[in-house]
């Protein structure tokens, strides 16, 4: 399918996509929760999306891309997103309940370095496999950053029963989370621990998740606390409980190659990544 050349937006106003090269620049987008103290491990980039920092480690060809709605790293080879990063307003999303959604190409990148509707032609049927949102539809705010929701960086091939299973009972669980008045940061993105069938309909190479992991952060209002669980997911994953999912966010950093919470002061990040925070998690993810 032949589309016109992406729109490169500038670095700076609503969003903004980074290019590899440009990450020797620290880029100022808008100020990140927290203060900054030590040695950083990574370039510093600001942006609302992210709770100390974003998930590092991405390689150096993936586009960095920083919207309203969301960011996203979205990686050349793979054709999907190495991890995408939201914040969740206090107070109720603004979800329209049966809106339409058009599936769209993202338009800040090049035609080969992502899918294209027709490519999960055939997917549902012959996998089982759905267009799973990372940053989803229901989580965001406003008409026009909806519709981005909705771009293919931000989609991942997921199986149908995790996808409106528990994957949608965590999405359900943040914005309850968001509506008892906390920002919720959110960080999800795929696992690549054993060969999947690819998408039948696709005619661009791309690898198929086997799995996903997710983390999801706040700061507790009565605390200062911070709070963070962890999950991780296998595509067959069926039903059960969320808290079976738990899973150190040290874990998650083994089995994706991802760098989290970094800006942290070091002995806040060790107790934060080696543990599980399971009384809050049981509360509030049941």
């Amino acid at each position: 399918m032949t589309r016109p050349a992406p729109h490169r937006q500038p670095a700076c106003g609503t969003g903004t996509l980074l290019t590899a090269p440009l990450l020797a620049f620290i880029i100022l987008f808008q100020p990140a929760a927290g203060s900054f103290a030590g040695t950083h491990r990574h370039k510093e980039i600001h942006c609302r999306h992210f709770f100390y920092g974003y998930p590092a480690g991405a390689p150096f060809s993936s586009d960095l891309i920083i919207r309203d709605s969301y960011a996203l790293s979205s990686n050349d080879t793979t054709k999907f997103a190495d991890w995408v990063a939201y914040r969740i307003e206090p107070g109720e999303p603004h979800c329209a309940p049966g809106a339409t959604r058009r599936w769209l190409p993202d338009p800040w990148l090049e035609e080969d370095e992502t899918l294209e509707p027709d490519d999960y032609r055939g997917a549902h049927g012959s996998l089982g496999i759905d267009r799973g949102h990372m940053a989803p539809f229901g989580s965001i705010s406003g008409v026009k950053n909806r519709k981005e929701s909705n771009y293919l960086s931000n989609i991942l091939p997921q199986g149908s029963r995790l996808n409106r299973g528990l994957w949608k009972r965590l999405e359900e669980r943040e914005r309850s989370i968001a509506r008892s008045g906390l920002a919720v940061y959110v960080m999800a993105g795929p696992l690549y621990e054993r060969p999947m069938p690819a998408l039948p309909g696709a005619d661009e190479e791309h690898r198929v998740p086997s799995g996903f992991w997710k983390i999801i952060a706040v700061r507790d209002d009565g605390s200062g606390r911070i709070r963070v669980a962890g999950f991780i997911f296998d595509q067959t994953t069926k039903r059960g409980k969320l808290t079976r999912s738990l899973r150190t966010v040290g874990e998650i950093e083994r089995r994706s190659g991802l760098d989290f919470f970094w800006l942290l002061p070091a002995g806040e990040e060790k107790r934060i990544e080696g543990s599980i925070d399971r009384a809050w998690a049981e509360r509030r993810f049941r």
